[in-house]
């Protein structure tokens, strides 16, 4: 799987460009605030329907204009695609000329991991970071999973809403019983996905990292949820009703879920160096990049955004030698030495894009 050209108007700080790709590496430098990360969000956008950055659409339009509009061009195993995204009023999706209904649909066709400098709070920050991460690997190879998360959150905002009624109108709280079966049975199919895939990078995670800290670190991975079957999640909301009633929000779901990381028996987020936070982000990243190659037999392109400069000449290397024939698009503010490698260098300045060689 590789991307040909990007074609990109009225979007963030590009008017019009147009960008020819190799389907090896992609190397695009310059200054910083010169519009490099737009084109690693351009890519992102087109292959999950929304930024890894922007909280709404309309941020990604150029200022002072009303639509926007990104083109992505495709090929895999057994055909070739584009996608196309219009930012107005609300989002249109386009594949190969056909309005898609649903966002779903959009999911699975480009398949992308992305690295970024913030990807470290993945680990050091919330679970709110580690339950998003899940979201984007499972959601590219199970579009399924995002029609249930979706469905699932809308029902929590309405059990909420309803919540905050019986406090403040007293209404019959017996009512709750219709979404709590609602929410039971999204729930245990988000875990049951969930659940799937941290087996997965458990099975991938433990090699890579070994090899990538050269023998050195054992590192384990395990998820935590109260929703491991639908009856169990069903007591727990009528065990937290009167709470829930109290606060006006559900206080416990698969929303709260989390796993953790452990280095050698000790918790990461308590005992782990920034160095081994950063080793064990790109042993994640390169574990969800093979298992989204054994589901679809072929490999993801790979956003490295600004990432190659928090990491040394050995790891780059390393890096680069363990996605083999992947595609790859490095944004980065100088020039980098990548020896043995057939790869392309463009620089961006003021919203334009120069290709030197």
């Amino acid at each position: 799987m590789w991307i040909n050209r990007i074609k990109i108007n009225n979007f963030r700080n590009y008017k019009t460009q147009e960008i020819d790709l190799n389907k090896n590496i992609n190397i695009f430098y310059g200054e910083n605030a010169q519009g490099k990360t737009n084109i690693i969000e351009s890519i992102f956008l087109c292959s999950m329907g929304k930024s890894f950055r922007a909280k709404k659409d309309k941020e990604m339009i150029l200022l002072n204009e009303n639509v926007s509009t990104v083109e992505v061009f495709f090929n895999k195993i057994d055909r070739e695609g584009k996608i196309k995204i219009e930012l107005e009023n609300k989002k249109n999706v386009y594949l190969n000329g056909i309005k898609l209904k649903k966002l779903s649909e959009l999911l699975g066709n480009i398949n992308t991991v992305i690295f970024t400098p913030d990807d470290i709070n993945i680990l050091k920050g919330g679970p709110q970071n580690r339950r998003r991460f899940l979201d984007i690997m499972i959601s590219q190879l199970k579009p399924n999973y995002m029609y249930n998360l979706n469905l699932y959150l809308k029902t929590i905002e309405q059990r909420n809403i309803f919540l905050r009624q019986i406090k403040e109108n007293n209404k019959n709280e017996q009512l709750l019983d219709i979404w709590d079966e609602k929410l039971s049975e999204y729930a245990i199919n988000i875990y049951n996905y969930r659940k799937e895939f941290i087996e997965k990078i458990k099975n991938k995670i433990k090699k890579i990292h070994y090899e990538i800290t050269e023998n050195k670190e054992d590192i384990d991975i395990e998820y935590f949820s109260e929703c491991d079957s639908r009856q169990k999640y069903l007591n727990l909301l009528k065990e937290r009703r009167n709470l829930d009633i109290i606060k006006g929000y559900t206080t416990k779901g698969i929303h709260r879920d989390d796993f953790k990381i452990s280095i050698n028996k000790k918790p990461l987020d308590i005992y782990g160096s920034q160095g081994q936070h950063r080793t064990a982000i790109l042993s994640l990243k390169l574990s969800e990049m093979n298992i989204i190659h054994e589901e679809i037999g072929e490999n993801p392109i790979l956003l490295l955004d600004d990432f190659m400069s928090e990491l040394d000449e050995k790891r780059r290397t390393n890096l680069l030698e363990k996605i083999g024939e992947a595609q790859v698009i490095i944004t980065c503010t100088d020039k980098i030495n990548i020896a043995n490698k057939n790869f392309l260098i463009y620089n961006v300045k003021d919203g334009k894009v120069y290709r030197e060689n």
